[in-house]
Formats: structure tokens, C-alpha cells, sequence
């Protein structure tokens, strides 16, 4: 009763409900022993010892150890625990099952510690690298970039809680014979995409949207004014951008891991103090903060705003294991919040979407995951068209433009 194409495509489908469901397995455990530790580095050391978790010296000293922590693992554990982030992309080739365990604690210490950056990078290694492993064992037959997309399809839906952003992504991506359909390319990645949204929403349901007011209708003057936004954001955004490389070049003259990250941690630390502690940490908790009343001036928002973005090019550049992407959402909200402050008659709705849709796309080159993340974030059907067109221009601007990515440097 069924056609080939449809034998083809199911002979995928039970691979792809596993990986998925392992790869948001893998993510789970990650952010739960991350939540413990950092509850314990944050909350329950400090209260035992009678310190108070706001004083420099605590920060100071907290992200400095991270640093040296992390610079420990990747000077002594096989493989360096893992590839240095600012070197790849969100999607890579498979890395040594070896690496593995580096990696997998470099993450937990650097999230648990505060360091600025979120866990979709290293988590999608982590299970690109499982699942083309245990697939050359079971299925040798099978190229491993089929198990390389159905792992960070997974992975995106996992982190994302639905399938959608692993579609938008791999709706892009995925090439092959033209006569074949595209949604026949995807049926393997949605239900991997699938089935890892669905067992993260069984232990804990992603919640990215942010309590600011409804957009009531489409109005033309505001194409212009998320227009001028997504502007504002990409030109705050190439700053880092071009920032990024000279401060991995700088960091990586130290020779020493151990000394490279202490001194980013360090970094870190201080501008945790200038900032407050809202910008340490990935930041989708934090974010929900900035939008609570009107608990943060506009000065306080503009110096949210550029510390965290120098956060994240100096938690990148320095090495620590993590990725762009939840932190960037955080930037584009505390820029947005302020240009609403500066600007009330821009909506916030308006201001916050196309400020997460500008750096995102800085950070990622990626139309949809942008648009996406911004829907996401101020999830109202209104607002799509706007978004859509705000899109326009803003991909017009980057156009040519280098990527947040650096060449890979020789080990020495």
C-alpha cells in the first residue's frame, strides 16, 4: 500500500525517535547536574559560609576559579574537551568519543559558574558525536551525515521545545535530488526534532516568551521603526563581531590554558560587577527579569546591554565551552527594553523582536532560527508580518558580511 519513497522514509523513523529522545536526554541531564551546581556555588556554599553572593570578591573569585577549572580540563583531558567554540559552527563534523568526557564537564563547570554563554553548541557535539558513533556500529551501511542531522535536529528540538526551529533550519540545509520533495528530506529530522521537544516538555516545558504588552495591531510607521531597531542591534552586533577575532587572537597568544581562561574569568568577573548579576549566566532566566515592571532605568538597561555583549565576545574568545545564541536573545532584549524606555511610543513588543531579530542574525547568519527566536520571545501572530519584511533589510546589511566564527589556530 505504501510507496517505495514512503518504506524509504520509514525505515528512518524508529532511528529518529531514539535519537531524539536521547538527544534531549543528554540535554536534561546536562542542565539538571548544571542547576545543582550552580545552586550549590551560588546559594548553599555562600549561606554556609556567611557571604554574601552580590560581593565583588565573591564573583571575582567564583568566575576566576571557573576559568581555571575549564583551562584545567581542556590542558589535561583527552581531546581538550572538545573543539573551541569560536571555531564552529552550530552543526560540525562528528569528534572523538574521547573528548567527550572533557566536554561534558567543561560545560556543566562553565554554566554553573556564570560565564555567559548558553549550552547548544557543546550539546549538539556532544550528540552528533554519540549518535555517529552508535550508528557506525549498529548500521555501518548508513552515512554518518544522516546521523549527524537527526542528532542536531533532536538537539534543536530539545532546546527549543518544538520541532519548529530544527524546520525552519533544516528546510534550508538539507539539498540532495531535486525530484525528491523536501518535506520527504525532512520526515527523518521532524521526528527526531519531534521527539526531542516532546521528552524535554515531559521533565520541564521551555518558556522563552516574556511578560510585555500584546501588540494590538500592524501599523506601517512600525516596519520603520523595527526597521531602525534591527539596524541599531546589527551595528551594536558588528561592533562584537569585529571585536571577537582580535580578542580570540589575544587570549590564544597565552599559551597556557589554565592562565587564558582564569584571566577570562577574571574579565568576566568584573564585568558581572559593572553590570550586576543579571548578565551572568546563558540569560533566558535573567531575561525575564529585565521585563518584570520597570525594575531596571534606561542608563541601567544601556549598561546591561553592552556588558553582557562583552561578556559573551570574552567568554567566546577566551575558550570556554558554550554557544552565542541564548546569550545574544538576552542582549536583544535588554537593547530592546531600552529603546522602548528611550522611545514609548514604539511598542515593546516591536522593539524587544527586532532587537532579537538583528543580533541573532549577527551571531547566527540564520533568517529563520532569527526570526524564530523573536517569535519565540514575543510570541504574537501580528507581529510576523512585520518581522518578515524588518527581515528585508536587515539581511541586506549582512549581506557579505564575516561570519561570528574564527580560523581554527594550530595547537601548540
Amino acid at each position: 500500500m505504501l510507496h517505495p519513497r514512503a518504506h524509504n522514509m520509514l525505515a528512518f523513523a524508529l532511528p529518529a525517535l531514539v535519537i531524539g529522545t536521547c538527544s534531549s536526554l543528554v540535554l536534561i541531564v546536562v542542565m539538571r547536574f548544571a542547576g545543582i551546581l550552580q545552586n550549590l556555588l551560588w546559594n548553599r556554599l555562600p549561606a554556609l559560609w556567611n557571604i554574601d553572593t552580590s560581593s565583588s570578591s565573591w564573583t571575582l573569585m567564583t568566575l576566576t576559579l571557573t576559568g581555571v577549572a575549564v583551562g584545567l580540563l581542556i590542558r589535561h583531558m583527552p581531546g581538550h574537551a572538545g573543539p573551541d567554540p569560536a571555531t564552529e559552527s552550530l552543526i560540525g563534523m562528528p569528534i572523538p568519543l574521547s573528548a567527550l568526557p572533557g566536554l561534558l564537564l567543561a560545560l556543566v563547570i562553565g554554566l554553573a559558574g556564570g560565564v555567559s554563554l548558553g549550552p547548544e553548541n557543546p550539546i549538539t557535539v556532544i550528540n552528533i558525536a554519540l549518535a555517529t558513533a552508535v550508528g557506525a556500529r549498529l548500521l555501518p551501511q548508513v552515512p554518518s551525515m544522516d546521523w549527524i542531522i537527526l542528532a542536531a535536529a533532536g538537539t534543536i528540538g530539545a532546546l527549543f521545545g518544538t520541532p519548529v526551529a530544527a524546520a525552519l533550519i533544516f528546510s534550508q540545509t538539507l539539498s540532495g535530488n531535486p525530484d525528491i520533495p523536501l518535506w520527504d528530506r525532512l520526515f527523518a529530522p521532524l521526528m527526531a526534532a519531534g521527539a526531542g521537544a516532546m521528552t524535554t516538555d515531559l521533565f520541564f516545558q521551555p518558556d522563552f516568551s516574556l511578560n510585555i504588552a500584546p501588540y494590538l495591531r500592524p501599523r506601517l510607521i512600525d516596519i520603520f521603526s523595527g526597521s531602525m531597531v534591527a539596524v541599531i542591534s546589527i551595528a551594536l552586533g558588528m561592533v562584537a563581531l569585529w571585536c571577537f577575532p582580535r580578542a580570540h587572537r589575544l587570549f590564544h597568544s597565552i599559551r597556557s590554558p589554565v592562565l587564558m581562561l582564569g584571566l577570562g574569568g577574571f574579565i568576566l568577573g568584573l564585568l558581572a560587577l559593572v553590570g550586576g548579576e543579571v548578565t551572568l549566566f546563558k540569560g533566558l532566566d535573567e531575561m525575564k527579569e529585565l521585563a518584570v515592571g520597570n525594575s531596571f532605568s534606561l542608563s541601567q538597561l544601556l549598561t546591561i546591554t553592552l556588558t553582557k555583549l562583552a561578556a559573551l565576545v570574552i567568554a567566546a574568545a577566551c575558550g570556554f565551552r558554550g554557544g552565542r545564541i541564548f546569550p545574544a536573545v538576552f542582549v536583544g532584549v535588554s537593547l530592546g527594553l531600552m529603546l522602548h524606555q528611550h522611545v514609548d511610543a514604539v511598542p515593546a513588543a516591536i522593539t524587544v523582536s527586532c532587537a532579537i531579530l538583528g543580533l541573532v542574525l549577527v551571531v547566527t547568519r540564520d533568517g529563520w532560527l532569527s526570526l524564530f527566536m523573536a517569535a519565540a520571545v514575543v510570541p504574537d501572530l501580528k507581529l510576523l508580518p512585520v518581522l518578515c519584511i524588518v527581515m528585508l533589510p536587515a539581511w541586506l546589511i549582512l549581506a557579505g558580511k564575516p561570519l561570528m566564527l574564527v580560523h581554527k589556530l594550530p595547537r601548540q
